[in-house]
């Protein structure tokens, strides 16, 4: 029995930490996800025909990496093309959007999740648009979440539009990023509030909502729906 016990401890400290696991905040379930050391994050758009990859499904099957976790990665036109700023592999596919707009996107500040060599930020648009970050990856979305800590401006603790909402946040020093999709509708303040007071994130951006997917190996999950445009990966090295 001894033995038994001692090889069960053995196996469970010897087994990978899951990279994504439910929370609870403000009785509101969560999903978040962060990279670990060891892990890269990319944009994937489009296949080396250049078909949109559309699917986690189709994701496996371009990319040669062990997929951590995938999630859809910002807002597009009806042919799936990115709506403000998109970077694949160094190249520049859509320019930054810096004016306000319709719709979640165009709620000022919006911002851009870049991914450079050695680290990943959330920056509000116009901040991007004054520093030209190198980014290998990035992709524009609205509106931000967190600003440098403080909730974005129009947030309402009393907003009743709540939706299925997906997002990523990051620490000050870009070694910090976290995903996250809410498994019930949220408003705009609640999520925010996950990233800000739960998480302890001074930068989060808004990715999508309704079509908020995520794919997690692991857990066996593997949201389904319509096609969609740019998708974030998580992959080990």
């Amino acid at each position: 029995m001894i033995l038994f016990r001692l090889i069960f401890l053995a196996c469970l400290m010897s087994a990978p930490a899951l990279a994504c696991k439910t929370i609870t905040y403000q009785e509101i379930p969560f999903t978040i996800c962060e990279v670990e050391k060891g892990q890269r994050i990319l944009l994937s758009l489009w296949d080396e025909e250049g078909a949109v990859i559309g699917h986690f499904s189709r994701l496996e099957m371009v990319l040669e990496e062990e997929i951590v976790f995938a999630m859809n990665g910002g807002m597009y036109h009806p042919d799936r093309r990115p709506v403000g700023l998109y970077i694949e592999e160094d190249q520049k596919v859509q320019n930054l959007i810096t004016s306000a707009g319709p719709g979640n996107f165009g709620l000022l500040p919006n911002g851009v999740f870049c991914i450079q060599e050695g680290r990943a930020d959330v920056i509000e648009s116009l901040r991007y648009a004054e520093e030209t970050l190198p980014c290998r990856y990035a992709t524009q979305s609205g509106p931000m979440l967190v600003i440098d800590g403080a909730l974005h401006p129009r947030f309402l603790p009393d907003s009743t539009s709540r939706n299925i909402r997906n997002g990523v946040g990051t620490s000050q020093d870009g070694q910090r990023v976290v995903f996250a999709i809410s498994e019930e509708p949220v408003t705009f303040h609640e999520f925010g509030r996950l990233f800000q007071h739960q998480l302890g994130l001074s930068q989060a951006l808004y990715l999508d909502g309704r079509v908020s997917r995520l794919y997690v190996p692991d857990l066996d999950r593997n949201d389904f729906g319509p096609a969609m445009g740019p998708i974030i990966s998580v992959v080990t090295d």
